[in-house]
């Protein structure tokens, strides 16, 4: 249906909640690598319990052999510097949401890669700084999820 990438990603329970929830709404995760953690340390194997067996996980050396595997899939960047809200954006079956590190962000060079009026942000109060990352791909996957009317074939 979707795709999640999680660029460089380090807090183990936050990939493992996040294949959870690729699990649940039949939306595939692409992670681009260095990872901050082994997949198979046992806090990711926890966090996704027994979903791991239920979601299509890849992981990629760059960001640009990602790109390439997802090959005509549209691109948005989830980002605290986007221009549009995510709940303005218009979803489709194969889009691909990109979001960053926890502790970082999106890189200046990724951001480049997604047109501007697909790099959304998520409003949060004036004076913070982001939200858990798992979270983040929550509200966002939901969002394209529900536009589709929840459809667990598309």
């Amino acid at each position: 249906m979707f795709h999640v990438v999680l660029y460089r990603p380090e807090i183990p329970p936050n990939t493992g909640n996040v294949i959870r929830l690729c699990a649940n709404t039949g939306s595939a995760l692409h992670l681009v690598r260095p990872l901050g953690f082994e997949l198979t340390r046992r806090a990711v194997r926890r966090a996704a319990l027994d979903y791991a067996a239920l979601a299509r996980v890849t992981v990629h050396d760059s960001l640009e052999a990602c790109r390439e595997a997802l090959a005509g899939a549209r691109l948005f960047s989830i980002e605290t510097s986007g221009g549009r809200t995510y709940s303005a954006a218009a979803f489709v079956p194969g889009d691909a949401l990109l979001f960053g590190a926890e502790t970082r962000g999106l890189p200046a060079e990724a951001l480049a890669a997604v047109p501007c009026e697909r790099q959304l942000v998520i409003p949060m109060r004036p004076g913070n700084r982001s939200l858990n990352l798992a979270n983040a791909v929550s509200l966002v996957l939901y969002e394209a999820w529900r536009q589709q009317g929840f459809c667990g074939g598309c």
